[in-house]
């Protein structure tokens, strides 16, 4: 056990009990323990497999290669619209972690296996056409063309995913100007 995460635990009450029951099951299939993003994680080697995320209607046990998983018990779910590789299993109360406890020792396991196997998850690299105010500003600006093709896929997605997301072209360029400094910096829409 991770003293990090004993602390994250202390400090946040919130799905505790779901938190730690998770936990135990993640530990004793041979995981190491770390806290990333706020959160515990679970890793192989090096590989992050899950992390367990507190969430106000539910605690989840997200799996990093989730869309990979067979989910024989359908239970697995995308946790966006425009998740590509992620899933989580939700849990309301503990007493369903308790009760599936097999169930997520199976898909722990076959994570694990996919993980010691080396297999990645394909992305879509930006599966969605970008907004023709961005291209426009990324054709006028070489720096922030260079920028943002230097972006991983998933932090362009998100700009784009934002940028689209507007109805009006005049909200469109706004949006794009509000997003030049995080985008010159590498940065994702999110980061600080």
């Amino acid at each position: 056990m991770n003293p990090k995460v004993n602390a994250l635990l202390r400090s946040n009450p919130e799905w505790r009990e779901v938190t730690e029951n998770l936990r135990g099951i993640l530990l004793g299939l041979g995981l190491s323990e770390d806290v990333k993003w706020n959160k515990p994680c679970y890793a192989l080697n090096g590989g992050n497999v899950a992390i367990i995320q507190g969430f106000k209607e539910y605690c989840a046990l997200m799996f990093f290669k989730g869309s990979l998983l067979k989910d024989p018990k359908r239970i697995l779910k995308a946790p966006g619209e425009h998740s590509q590789a992620a899933r989580q299993i939700r849990f309301t109360q503990p007493s369903e972690v308790t009760a599936m406890r097999a169930t997520v020792k199976a898909y722990v396991r076959e994570a694990i296996a996919l993980e010691k196997a080396g297999l990645e998850v394909t992305f879509k690299r930006n599966p969605e056409p970008v907004p023709r105010e961005l291209r426009e500003k990324l054709d006028e600006i070489p720096a922030l063309k260079a920028a943002f093709g230097a972006l991983s896929p998933g932090r362009q997605r998100g700009y784009i995913l934002f940028i689209s997301g507007a109805k009006q072209s005049a909200t469109r360029v706004a949006r794009v100007a509000k997003c030049m400094r995080q985008i010159l910096r590498g940065k994702g829409l999110n980061e600080p």
